[in-house]
């Protein structure tokens, strides 16, 4: 969103919003900017969580560093419970995603649970801030 469109969103002026995000890119609260990508229009419709553990649980926890190479793994995060990891993976199909999971389960010697994404109602959603409501303390 352009500064104009978001000084008309919030009732600001653009030099008032502009200075607020330069606060917050300062403060380390804005640490980037990201492309929102069509994943069907590049050929990786298919989505999935794949939560994974170790075969042996004294084996040293270094999943995350053995999984890295895999492109096809957009996500990795560290769960409690049953599991170790749930991995966040796009691919083109049901085969590339079987193929997938024998590379997991082959680098990183973990077991695995997959579940089939069907749709996203939706995603990216906004924070809401810690303080409360719209307007806090930018």
């Amino acid at each position: 969103m352009s500064f104009t469109d978001l000084a008309k969103e919030t009732g600001l002026s653009v030099s008032a919003v502009h200075q607020r995000v330069r606060r917050l890119e300062k403060r380390g609260v804005v640490r980037g900017y990201a492309a929102l990508v069509d994943y069907e229009a590049i050929g990786l419709p298919l989505t999935a969580f794949v939560s994974i553990k170790p075969i042996d649980p004294a084996a040293a926890d270094d999943a995350p560093v053995r999984l890295a190479h895999l492109a096809a793994i957009e996500a990795c995060h560290s769960v409690a419970g049953d599991e170790s990891y749930i991995l966040k993976v796009r691919v083109a199909s049901p085969f590339a995603l079987e193929e997938l999971l024998s590379q997991i389960r082959t680098a990183a010697n973990v077991s695995t649970r997959t579940t089939v994404v069907l749709s996203t109602p939706y995603e990216h959603r906004p924070p809401e801030p810690a303080g409360g409501g719209p307007g806090g303390d930018a």
